[in-house]
């Protein structure tokens, strides 16, 4: 049996905006098919934005990091 509040797939389609807006305010927003409840609408949560310096004194390369690759390291990144 779905929530008493559920959406029918047909009235989804056509009210996609607002039942976006019910999910972003926190609602519980399920969709059913029938009377099978099938989906879930739910915000994303954001992604962090990378922060400069975030790995500084954590990672470190030396000089080394920039030398030629060796004709096996060469290979293995070309596939062969």
């Amino acid at each position: 049996m779905p929530p008493k509040d559920a959406t029918p797939v047909h009235a989804a389609k056509t009210q996609l905006s607002r039942l976006i807006e019910r999910a972003l305010r926190g609602e519980d927003v399920v969709i059913c098919r029938g009377k099978q409840p099938v989906v879930r609408l739910v915000p994303v949560t954001p992604v962090n934005r990378r922060t400069p310096g975030a790995w500084k004194g954590i990672a470190a390369l030396d000089e080394s990091f920039f030398d030629p690759l060796s004709a096996d390291e060469l290979r293995a990144w070309e596939g062969g």
